[in-house]
């Protein structure tokens, strides 16, 4: 059985007609001004399924009109389920692109650590009163970071799927060895399913082989992918670059599931509105996923939507903003009108420390973008200072608040045996002397269906939440890691060159 997804029924923000609205300008995009192609078999591939293609008139640039036509056969060829398969097959997910159903992973590869750390203060006018404050120690990523993030993740209960949310800058870590790397510690460290991006799409043989040795072999490994893939292939707005190209169509022709992702920034990189943001990455999106069928007919692609909107002073991303989670919860329901599996953005703050600002910007994010049922909200744990920094405790936070989320959205419990039971309870309470219901609400405080209690709430000598939270990272340190088994390891350390020396 594969891992339970959230499912209820979706919050939808767009009606019928506005999608077919925005379905309709995003042809017209496709038209004109069409795409940008820096990548020469792509471009031809495009022309030879339909497209019109033509010299871009810069060096090795073609301009791509892509007719409606092409891009629904591509849609209709494109599979409506997709499985993301897991070391353990418990943690298995299947995406099915018609049904809403959430599942809740990591992301973003940021480059910096943010340790949570103690300390005492004195207060000035009373010397001898003492308080302990957190004071926050940040650091660059390495590989034994990742190992570390894995490893949490794997005993979070509600990450579903990883994302490496650390990028090793280890000394001896480089462009040619990076991805064997950082596959292998979360592969080691993980019975969940993985997914990455690939830095040199020549590592691509070696990770694939690596996968192959944990799934059981090749056929295995298309069966239940433990690894999935990557690729923003679109450099907004509207360009289908070289480097990112390549990757999408060596994985499709490997038949492997990756994620097409696009991520341009309202304001800067496409337009700020509502209906202009949504309605460009919808088109970019649907130009890779055309070009995936050319490649491979059935090729399994998930809808990688990761829109974000700029600040304007300084043109950084804003996650924080309502619009950007505006922008993410129309693209779930554009991949649902094409009946694609969605991978979408939701849990990051724009604050740079967990606090008051980081637990707003996250839950109004994990909230609302959660309800409108994509199957992966990548970005969902630990995530601060938009995507640059990694915070274990804020993961942990992440965990709880995500099970509140849950909480929250499950399906109402209301039916013909819970009215009876109602009914039932009322009366005997009623023909009692103290008419309380406290003996009645046992059987479900304790079948689980109740929230009991934030495990880390403040005690009543003041605020000492992340002291607690800084407690169970420890104490999930020091749990025994889920390692793979020592003959798996060594056909990997055997067989895949450029793993580092101590993480054998």
């Amino acid at each position: 059985m594969p891992r339970p997804e959230l499912t209820f029924k979706p919050y939808l923000r767009l009606t019928e007609e506005q999608l077919k609205l925005i379905h309709a300008t995003s042809m017209e995009i496709l038209q004109h001004p069409g795409v940008l192609v820096y990548h020469a078999e792509a471009a031809d591939l495009l022309a030879r399924g339909g497209a019109a293609v033509t010299d871009a008139g810069e060096p090795g640039a073609w301009a791509v009109r892509l007719p409606e036509r092409m891009v629904w056969e591509a849609v209709e060829k494109a599979p409506k389920t997709v499985r993301l398969g897991a070391r353990n097959p418990e943690n298995a997910l299947v995406l099915d692109g018609r049904q809403p159903g959430v599942y809740f992973g990591s992301g973003s590869e940021s480059n910096f650590i943010l340790e949570t750390e103690f300390a005492a203060y004195a207060a000035k006018d009373d010397p001898e009163r003492e308080a302990v404050f957190p004071r926050f120690v940040k650091r660059r990523g390495t590989v034994a970071d990742l190992c570390r993030a894995a490893h949490l993740g794997e005993h979070l209960e509600h990450l579903d799927f990883f994302i490496r949310p650390v990028n090793i800058q280890d000394g001896d870590v480089t462009e040619e060895n990076k991805d064997v790397n950082k596959f292998f510690a979360c592969l080691d460290n993980m019975t969940k399913h993985v997914m990455a991006g690939l830095t040199d799409l020549d590592q691509l043989a070696a990770v694939v082989r690596m996968a192959e040795i944990v799934a059981g072999g090749g056929a295995v490994l298309r069966e239940n992918p433990v690894i999935s893939f990557i690729s923003c292939v679109t450099k907004s707005p509207l360009q289908l670059v070289e480097e990112a190209t390549d990757r999408l169509l060596a994985v499709n022709r490997l038949g492997l599931p990756i994620v097409i992702s696009s991520s341009p920034q309202g304001g800067s990189t496409a337009p700020i509105e509502e209906m202009g943001m949504v309605s460009q990455i919808n088109a970019e999106i649907l130009s890779a996923v055309t070009l995936s069928q050319l490649v491979r007919e059935g090729a399994p692609v998930i809808y990688g939507s990761v829109p974000v909107r700029a600040r304007m002073d300084n043109l950084h991303d804003m996650y924080g903003a309502p619009e950007f989670n505006q922008y993410n919860v129309d693209c779930v329901q554009m991949a649902r009108f094409y009946g694609l599996p969605c991978y979408s953005t939701g849990g990051v703050a724009d604050a740079k420390v967990p606090g008051i600002q980081t637990t707003v910007e996250k839950t109004l994010s994990h909230l609302f973008v959660t309800q409108s049922g994509p199957h992966l909200l990548h970005y969902a744990f630990g995530l601060l200072e938009e995507t640059q920094t990694f915070s274990p405790a804020q993961a942990v936070l992440d965990n709880q608040h995500i099970g509140m989320v849950k909480m929250i959205l499950h399906e109402p419990r209301v039916g013909e045996a819970e009215a009876r039971q109602a009914v039932e309870v009322i009366n005997k309470v009623m023909q009692s002397p103290y008419r309380l219901f406290a003996r009645y609400a046992r059987r479900s405080l304790h079948s689980g269906e109740l929230f009991l209690a934030y495990p880390f709430e403040a005690g009543d000598d003041g605020d000492d939440t992340l002291s607690r939270v800084a407690a169970e990272v420890a104490r999930i340190d020091a749990e025994p890691r889920a390692t793979l088994p020592a003959a798996v390891r060594e056909k990997i350390f055997q067989e895949v060159p450029g793993i580092l020396d101590r993480l054998k």
